[in-house]
């Protein structure tokens, strides 16, 4: 039970509960000089209610307004590569920022995150081909890693074919086979097999 004079006194009521700041999007140049919109969103509570009276005149007021430049402040300090990699390490800048200067008012910032970061269409554009770039390398060295091993597995097989002369014409004529299945009229006699041939006559 609290009392109080009226009209010498006042009372304030607060809730302990978290709160909600919507942080409104707003344009940003980064340390690379990209202009971005960036919207992002910060929840606190009261913890001393006696501080948030004495204190600080409007402290929803004061904890809103020192959210957006904060935001502004840091994010500023990085480049968009960083800001799009490192956003979990930039919230939690943020929040460590925002409470420094809402500990004296008695409120205490428990989470800030990015929501929302719009770049212009010129930037996507340019990363949008920079992606499109960098998976036709990651193809291409694909490619050219399956035609090195698979020249080492032609050069081990010639090793083989070379030491069993043999081998080379039980190939050509499962080669051979292989072609005869498609019900084609095309004859293949192979240089090899030519030479057998012939080889076979003279005896």
């Amino acid at each position: 039970l609290l009392i109080f004079f009226p009209f010498l006194e006042l009372m304030k009521i607060f809730s302990l509960r978290s709160i909600t700041i919507e942080i409104p999007s707003q344009k940003i140049i980064t340390k690379d000089n990209v202009s971005i919109d960036i919207a992002a969103v910060a929840y606190y509570h009261i913890v001393d209610p006696k501080k948030a009276v004495i204190a600080i005149d409007d402290i929803y007021t004061a904890v809103n307004q020192i959210s957006q430049t904060t935001v502004r402040n840091v994010v500023g300090q990085f480049t968009l590569d960083e800001l799009l990699s490192q956003t979990t390490k930039i919230n939690a800048q943020i929040q460590k920022v925002i409470d420094t200067h809402t500990e004296p008012w008695g409120a205490q910032v428990t989470a800030v995150e990015i929501k929302d970061i719009a770049l212009p269409d010129n930037m996507q554009r340019a990363m949008a081909k920079e992606a499109e770039a960098e998976r036709e390398r990651r193809a291409k060295v694909v490619a050219a890693e399956g035609e090195f091993q698979s020249a080492q597995k032609l050069a081990e097989a010639a090793d083989v074919i070379s030491a069993h002369p043999v081998a080379l014409q039980l190939r050509t004529l499962q080669t051979m086979a292989e072609i005869s299945v498609e019900k084609n009229s095309t004859i293949i006699f192979p240089a090899q097999f030519m030479t057998t041939v012939q080889e076979a006559m003279k005896m």
